[in-house]
């Protein structure tokens, strides 16, 4: 999306990067008019770093890839028109994507939530290798990166932090006063606050962080960085008028006015993303890993790996010693939880495949966007290794190019998944292996999802489309790993199918191989997840019982868990409480009953639950009454700002200048305001 405003800066990208970190809409009905039949209040302000970055992934794709799927001319959107076209339309094109896109900014650029990518393995490499300190060589890259995408240079942003790997937690309230104070003034008298182009006021509270390495917490941020890095790369643009160019050709950009980008500023954004994900999983490849015979960190070795050999997988969670609060380092890594656990797997895998349908540069697969390929010809990103893409694994080496060092990850992660976490006799995934035992327990949600992951892994390793057009039918490679997943993916579901499914027609929370069902009330994330995954093996095999399996559970949630009155989802009986993962998974959910589940008229049964319009209502429920909620200090949004229509006004001091019930940053909860993500709420009576 293009930026209606210009970044301008008159200091040094390494200037910027290391100046101090100074820390230690939907209706225009005023507040005070709004109905007060139901509350929302905050229950934890913690930022969970998995379940918010996992939810925007979600809000992401039922965004305007959903909108734009429905018939909607992206033209017609604009944030400064409040539910125009529609009210769905604003809030799937506007809010949900755009919610989605800031709250990634301010973990990956603004927070300072984990260590700075001036610490990144592939910039200290760089460095080395050209005889330079890691501050001149991350100017020098930032500029290159820069210009491959027709960036002025003096634009780039102040006061970055751009981190390389992500903290497990933290908390979001800022430290001190942001600087609001007029930046740019427009002629309608909105203007630009400097906060939106001076990153310095704002920093996240370093002491509150939780200085942790989670596999579900930097996939999590990784899951987020590549699919908009896959959005803002899978095009080019003129340098002349900055208008958006199909790919064509891979060399497009051989064209002096031709650049990277669907437009400058958002290739800009998909180029620090890429730089970033690269970064992260080269230290994830050379160093994340844990050997369960040593018990110490190593390397993966991705293809060369064997796990029959000894288990080499990413534990739980690994403790940071910080160094560096300016350009945070770590100076010591400690396992304290050295636990393969499923949602850590699936949070990496699904990131991982995503990222490999970028950088695929394997001859046999002539499917990849050309943009893409121009972006990892070697200019501005390294190109593959030779060895690595030559269609035979024998003479594979270690390198250090995007595409290698993913693939190393990815493959160890995908053959990690299938040793440590699929029960070949149960046919299913269990959440749990200690690195000697494997567990007994299938948690639903979890074991959906992973099911989704292998869909997007199957894809990509395969050379179908991923990303937004990963729905697209199309011809794959008909790859061994392919091959495997497909067959993991249905005898989950299978497994599911027959022995998951409760008399109420609802799915049970898990399933104890060898005891049965967990008898505890059916949460929604449960269901959720289940619809997800089965959903999932649909798309992948087509075969229609995974669909109407999906169907019918959603149409049991939707007859027995949408509460009437209040208009919202139950989360488990008689309660509503919920999460970023719940909120995720509902956003995921209403999707596919939009895209894949509705009624058709070859349907046996039509659910008056699957009618369009009553999901599309179901929807901007979700989204009014929970997202936003029904005052300034409830609702899950903690804040917004610009891009989602609340602008910056002279002479309004309201804090919410769209009337939509979530603050601008300074408004928020808290002495100096709050970050735009998500909180924890409870929705009551």
């Amino acid at each position: 999306m293009k930026r209606p405003w210009k970044v301008m800066s008159t200091v040094s990208v390494a200037a910027a990067l290391l100046i101090s970190v100074g820390c230690t809409q939907k209706s225009t009905v005023k507040e005070d008019e709004k109905s007060s039949e139901y509350k929302a209040p905050v229950t934890d302000y913690t930022f969970d770093t998995a379940a918010n970055m996992f939810a925007y992934a979600e809000f992401e794709l039922s965004g305007e890839p959903l909108a734009e799927s429905l018939g909607l001319d992206l033209d017609l959107l604009d944030a400064k028109k409040v539910n125009k076209p529609t009210e769905f339309d604003y809030i799937a094109g506007i809010e949900s994507y755009e919610y989605s896109e800031e709250a990634m900014y301010e973990v990956v650029e603004k927070s300072g939530l984990g260590l700075h990518l001036l610490n990144g393995p592939v910039v200290e490499k760089m460095a080395k290798e050209a005889g330079k300190q890691s501050p001149a060589l991350l100017e020098d890259r930032f500029y290159a990166l820069a210009d491959s995408v027709g960036y002025p240079k003096e634009e780039i942003f102040r006061n970055m932090y751009p981190t390389f790997i992500e903290y497990s937690s933290g908390d979001p309230h800022y430290t001190q006063k942001l600087d609001t104070s007029v930046y740019a003034k427009n002629e309608d008298k909105t203007y630009v606050p400097v906060y939106q182009v001076d990153f310095k006021t704002l920093r996240w509270d370093r002491d509150k962080m939780g200085k942790t390495l989670t596999p579900s917490a930097y996939g999590g941020a990784f899951l987020k960085q590549s699919l908009w890095a896959g959005d803002f790369l899978g095009g080019f643009h003129t340098v002349d008028k900055d208008e958006e160019l199909e790919a064509t050709s891979s060399t497009q950009d051989s064209d002096p006015n031709v650049r990277l980008g669907v437009s400058s500023a958002d290739g800009f954004q998909g180029v620090v993303l890429t730089e970033e994900i690269w970064n992260k999983l080269a230290y994830i490849r050379d160093g994340l890993f844990y050997n369960s015979s040593t018990k110490q960190l190593t390397s993966g070795t991705g293809s060369k790996y064997n796990p029959s050999e000894g288990l080499v997988y990413l534990p739980h969670e690994i403790k940071v010693t910080e160094e560096g609060a300016e350009a945070a380092k770590a100076s010591k890594l400690e396992v304290t939880d050295a636990r393969s656990l499923l949602r850590d797997q699936w949070l990496m895998l699904w990131p991982s495949s995503e990222f490999y349908g970028m950088t695929d540069q394997r001859p046999e697969n002539g499917a990849v966007n050309p943009a893409f390929r121009a972006a990892f010809d070697g200019a501005p990103f390294a190109a593959a290794a030779k060895e690595n893409i030559d269609g035979s694994s024998s003479n594979d080496v270690k390198a250090y190019d995007p595409y290698s060092v993913n693939r190393d990850v990815l493959l160890q992660v995908f053959k990690n998944l299938e040793a440590m976490h699929f029960n070949k006799e149960a046919g299913a995934f269990v959440s749990s292996h200690d690195g000697v035992k494997q567990g007994d327990y299938v948690d639903t949600f979890d074991a959906g999802y992973t099911l989704e992951a292998l869909r997007i892994f199957e894809r990509a390793i395969d050379g179908l489309p991923v990303g937004y057009a990963s729905g697209e039918d199309a011809k794959g490679l008909q790859t061994e790993e392919g091959k495997l997943a497909l067959e993991m993916m249905k005898k989950q579901a299978d497994f599911m199918i027959a022995n998951m499914m409760t008399n109420s027609g609802l799915v049970a929370n898990g399933f104890t191989i060898g005891k049965g069902q967990d008898e505890k009330a059916a949460t929604l994330e449960a269901q959720l997840g289940a619809i997800r995954g089965l959903t999932a093996v649909y798309l992948a095999t087509k075969d229609e019982k995974y669909r109407e399996a999906a169907r019918n559970l959603y149409n049991a949630v939707d007859t027995q868990m949408w509460n009437k009155d209040l208009h919202v989802y139950e989360t488990a009986k008689g309660e509503m409480k919920y999460t970023p993962f719940t909120a995720g998974s509902l956003s995921a959910t209403l999707r596919l009953a939009l895209l894949n589940l509705g009624n058709e008229e070859s349907d046996k049964e039509q659910y008056p639950s699957l009618e369009k319009d009553t999901v599309i209502s179901r929807y901007v429920d979700f989204y009014n009454k929970v997202i936003d909620g029904p005052s300034l200090k409830e609702g899950m949004q903690a804040s917004e700002f610009w891009d989602t229509g609340d602008f910056y006004k002279e002479g309004d001091k309201s804090g919410n200048t769209d009337g939509d019930m979530v603050p601008q940053l300074q408004a928020g909860h808290g002495k100096y305001g709050i970050a735009p993500v998500l909180v924890n709420v409870e929705i009551q009576k």
